[in-house]
């Protein structure tokens, strides 16, 4: 098990174990399939005190476009955790600036720092009277991560915004979800993609999960409850985490159809076998990278292209697969880890998987 101190990643992904995943994927299969979006992640390891966490960074525009308002809608499916910002969403249905995940007790510093790194790249702008309300997101890495130490400092913050890329995405024990757990396996970032047609039109949607929910008995993959026949290394006698999800689209989106996109997040987790348990945190964040009005301060008046409602069901399920696979590549992707107090976190068994599944 010494190997598996700070582990990462097994580099593996869902599809790569043969799992027959619905649906048409991205190039990349990953939330950077829509364009303009990019991730950027500051992982953090260190043995004494045991640290095991992490940033995570999602762009929704290019960082001189950070100002550009983004069309957002929220949804909580259960509200034992904190996403800064919402409010607003709601209000206005728009948000500016990077979204920035990490853990429970560093929410804090990461919206200090998002707002500083906003404040540093448009300071003209800024001392003019626009002001930035980050949006940042949080779950618990404390069974692994010394958390009470505080070790994300605002440096980390940065180098994840500044760091962030249009390519492929690390997946597993890296960034935000260095330290997570799922369904009592480790687990941590996860991303999926998905293409779909509406009315003779391309689009896509992309999800990014920060992974840290459900129990092992509950596990359940392509419709099959594998949980059931892997017992070995349980942690939990109840749900203890969390589980973020960013769903990005370049689908011309009005805020409450984006909000009701985000309500799908909750499907895609569900196949995962949740049920949303009163102790998870389960928020869930859509935007659209469509009708960009230009820099602040508003213009006076929006024109806001949007899809019929009609014409939402392909999106809807495309977010609902996306966000499944993404679990599913969390957990397939991050290795084992031992963390605080030597407690060990075992990785889900690609093998095993396999023979449960055949079973």
């Amino acid at each position: 098990m010494a190997d598996s101190r700070g582990a990462q990643s097994s580099g593996a992904r869902a599809r790569d174990l043969g799992l027959g995943m619905p649906g048409e994927p991205g190039p990349l299969n990953a939330i950077t399939d829509v364009r303009g979006v990019s991730v950027g992640m500051t992982t953090i390891l260190g043995e004494e005190p045991c640290v095991r966490t992490g940033v995570t960074a999602i762009l929704p525009r290019l960082p001189a476009d950070l100002l550009h308002p983004v069309w957002a809608g929220f949804m909580a499916m259960n509200g034992n955790g904190e996403m800064t910002g919402t409010h607003w969403i709601r209000e206005a249905g728009w948000f500016t600036g990077p979204i920035c995940l990490t853990n429970t007790l560093s929410l804090g510093i990461a919206h200090h720092a998002t707002a500083r790194y906003m404040v540093s790249a448009f300071p003209s702008r800024i001392r003019r009277g626009l002001w930035v309300l980050p949006v940042v997101a949080e779950t618990y890495d404390g069974y692994l991560n010394d958390i009470e130490g505080f070790h994300v400092g605002e440096d980390h913050v940065r180098q994840a915004i500044e760091q962030a890329s249009t390519g492929a995405v690390a997946e597993g024990s890296v960034g935000g979800g260095t330290g997570m757990i799922a369904y009592e396996f480790k687990a941590g970032t996860g991303t999926a993609s998905r293409r779909v047609d509406v009315d003779g039109e391309a689009f896509t949607v992309g999800a990014l999960v920060q992974a840290n929910h459900g129990l092992r008995p509950w596990l359940t993959v392509c419709g099959h409850p594998v949980g059931l026949e892997m017992p070995e290394h349980r942690l939990f006698a109840a749900e203890r985490g969390s589980i973020i999800v960013v769903l990005a689209t370049d689908a011309p989106l009005l805020s409450i159809q984006l909000e009701r996109l985000a309500r799908r997040a909750a499907i895609g987790i569900g196949r995962g076998g949740t049920p949303s348990g009163n102790n998870s945190g389960d928020l869930f964040l859509a935007f659209s990278t469509a009708n960009d009005p230009g820099c602040l301060p508003e213009p006076a008046r929006f024109r806001l292209d949007a899809l019929a409602h009609d014409g939402l069901d392909p999106l809807f399920m495309a977010a609902v697969e996306a966000v499944e696979e993404a679990v599913l590549n969390a957990l397939v992707a991050a290795g084992p880890m031992i963390g605080k107090d030597a407690r060990f976190v075992a990785a889900l068994d690609h093998d095993q998987l396999r023979h449960a599944l055949r079973r």
